[in-house]
């Protein structure tokens, strides 16, 4: 079997939709640690923007809203989701966006990074692990969290980077192993969990 070498399209998704949220900080950092990688190729959905659906009715009101994330999930070979902690779990609107699909994250790894206060939101990362796992997605080992996150942060640049480029690089090197096999596995035969 010839191996793919074209980079992987990873979607990184943005979890929550508060007013005066600091996802988009850590999401900025983020995506400069995709884009150094010359085998990632990163797109972003942000769950501020958008509008799913309020009922789990098939309706063609719903499939209209869900158009526009369905074909961006659909098409990635690997996520990383971004996520606050709340009430220690992960915010209703990232659970939302995560319930309306299901093929779109089978058989594909997820990266998880999280912030949030003393804990760095990894109660939120250990429930979504088990959302996952029922989706038939693969969570990567290693994650990246950012202890009282708005104090390690000054101006959108980190006060001290060595722990968390040094976390992201071990992340990201599991997210493109587990990325790199399993589309090479959809490729040969289709999942069927």
């Amino acid at each position: 079997m010839q191996t793919d070498t074209a980079p992987l399209h990873v979607t990184l998704v943005i979890g929550s939709n508060r007013h005066g949220r600091f996802g988009p900080v850590v999401a900025d950092w983020l995506l400069d640690r995709l884009r150094d990688r010359d085998d990632l190729v990163p797109a972003v959905v942000d769950v501020a923007d958008v509008q799913l659906p309020t009922t789990f009715a098939r309706t063609e009101e719903a499939a209209a809203a869900l158009s526009s994330v369905t074909p961006e999930l659909a098409s990635a070979d690997a996520f990383v989701v971004l996520t606050p902690e709340y009430n220690h779990s992960f915010p209703a609107a990232l659970k939302n966006l995560i319930d309306w699909h299901f093929t779109e994250w089978q058989a594909k790894p997820v990266a998880l990074v999280s912030y949030g206060g003393i804990s760095g939101g990894l109660r939120a990362v250990e429930h979504l692990r088990q959302v996952f796992a029922e989706l038939h997605a693969v969570t990567v080992r290693d994650t990246v969290s950012f202890h009282n996150a708005g104090g390690s942060f000054t101006d959108g640049r980190l006060k001290d980077p060595s722990g968390p480029e040094a976390a992201a690089k071990v992340m990201l090197d599991q997210l493109v192993w587990w990325g790199n096999t399993l589309r090479e596995g959809r490729a040969s035969r289709p999942y069927g969990g």
